[in-house]
C-alpha cells in the first residue's frame, strides 16, 4: 500500500489550498483515509477522516467550516480543499491509511494508522 500526497505550497494568509492523496496497492475503499499534520516539537494532530465506501468524515474543530475532505473513488484519491488558512495551519501534511475501512475509534489517534504518505508542506505566511 502506498500513499502519495501533493499540493503543498506557500500562501499567504486567508488563502487556499487544495491537497491530494494518491493511494496504490489495494482496493481504494478498504481503508479508511486520515489526513494528519505535524510542526516541529509537537505531536501529530489530526485533521479529517474519511470513508471512502460512503464519505462518511469526521473533522477535528479547527478544520470544520474552513476544510473540506472529497474521494474521487475512480482516481483512487482523496483531496483536502482548505480555505482561510492561517499562519497556524503551517504544517506538513500527511495521509494515511487506517487498518479498517471506516475511519478508526479515535479517528484522530494516529496509532490506530497502519499507512503513511511522505507528507507535504503546507506553509501559511505573508
Amino acid at each position: 500500500l502506498q500513499l502519495v500526497e501533493s499540493g503543498g505550497d506557500l500562501v499567504q494568509p486567508g488563502g487556499s489550498l487544495r491537497l491530494s492523496c494518491v493511494i496504490s496497492g489495494y482496493t481504494f475503499d478498504s481503508h479508511g483515509i486520515g489526513w494528519f499534520r505535524q510542526v516541529p516539537g509537537k505531536e501529530r494532530e489530526g485533521v479529517v477522516c474519511i470513508r471512502p465506501k460512503d464519505g462518511k468524515n469526521y473533522y477535528a474543530d479547527f478544520a470544520k467550516g474552513r476544510f473540506t475532505v472529497s474521494r474521487a473513488n475512480a482516481e483512487s484519491t482523496v483531496y483536502l480543499q482548505m480555505n482561510d488558512l492561517s499562519t497556524e495551519d503551517t504544517g506538513v501534511y500527511f495521509c494515511a491509511g487506517a487498518m479498517f475501512e471506516s475511519c478508526p475509534a479515535p479517528w484522530y489517534s494516529s496509532r490506530w494508522y497502519q499507512y503513511w504518505g511522505q507528507g507535504t508542506q503546507v506553509t501559511v505566511s505573508s
